[in-house]
This record gives C-alpha cells, structure tokens and sequence, in this order.
C-alpha cells in the first residue's frame, strides 16, 4: 500500500459532469471522503460538475452508479464508502461484491469508475485513509477521476470509433 498521494495531474478545464455515489454508514469518515474528493474536483477541474448521491450503505452504491449510467450517463463516476471489518465475513463479503459490481459496471458502460469503497480493519485505518492528509483517498479518488477523465478524452480525439462487424 502506498504510503502517500500519487502526484496531481494536469488541470482540465473542459466543461463535464461527474457522479459520486458514496455511503451515509461511518458518516464521519465517509462524510470526509466526499468533502475531500470535491474539494480536490475543484481545484483539478473548476468547471465541472459534480452531482452527488448517497446511499445507506456499501452494497447499495452498485446499484445506484447502474441507475445513474442508465440516465444520462457522466464521464465519470467515483464510488466512495468505507468498510471497517467486524468478527464476521460479512464486511470482506460486502466489499468482494462491491468491487465486482464496479468492475462489471464500468467496463459494461465503458465510463471509468472510480473504485474507493475501502475496507479496513479498525477506526485508526479509517481516520489515516479518510481524514489524514498522507494517504487521503478521497483526494487520490479525484485525481485519478480526472486522470481518466484526460485519458478518454485523448482515446476520443486520437482513436476513431468503429462500429461492431455482423456476422451477416
């Protein structure tokens, strides 16, 4: 695990919208997630948009980012939650079912997704990763949004479409 921020990238003053869905559950440390990955949004990109959806919990931020695409779909979706694990399977569960889901969401849709919906094992990870400024990953979740946010916009301009072949 890396112990600090990868570096910022570019600025980029193009004009998109960008979705986070992030959970209410540990409302301190999502809460500062959320507040962190905007305020870095802002500097990184100042003409965005940035639409934000929150959710109960873990396992309903899937759900919620497929409903989102099935509108009218951002350019980008950053996924924020925090597991802290228990005495049980349940949170590694959680978390395994999550990660697939995004996964699976995000190359179906073809829209980066930004996967930190974090599972720790206590309230001491959680502060370091939420709150602390060293491995913030509300800040990393930014940066790396807008690093796909540059990286399709260049596949968009240098890359042509083609359309599927049929087999006909």
């Amino acid at each position: 695990m890396s112990s600090i921020l990868p570096p910022r990238p570019r600025h980029l003053g193009a004009k998109v919208r960008i979705c986070i869905v992030a959970s209410k559950y540990n409302e301190e440390f999502t809460d500062a997630l959320v507040e962190n990955t905007i305020d870095e949004l802002s500097e990184l990109m100042p003409q965005s948009r940035v639409d934000l959806v929150r959710v109960p919990g873990a396992f309903e931020i899937p759900v919620t980012i497929a409903n989102v695409l099935h509108r009218e779909a951002p350019v980008c979706v950053i996924a924020l939650g925090l597991i802290i694990r228990g005495s049980t399977a349940h949170a590694d569960l959680v978390a395994e079912s999550v990660t697939t889901s995004l996964q699976q969401l995000a190359v179906d849709h073809r829209v980066p997704i930004i996967h930190e919906v974090l599972l720790v094992d206590d309230e001491k990870q959680a502060y370091a990763r939420c709150i602390g400024a060293n491995i913030n990953r509300g800040r990393e979740a930014a940066r790396a949004a807008t690093s796909m946010i540059d990286i399709f916009q260049e596949l968009d301009r240098s890359i042509p479409r083609t359309t599927p072949r049929s087999n006909a």
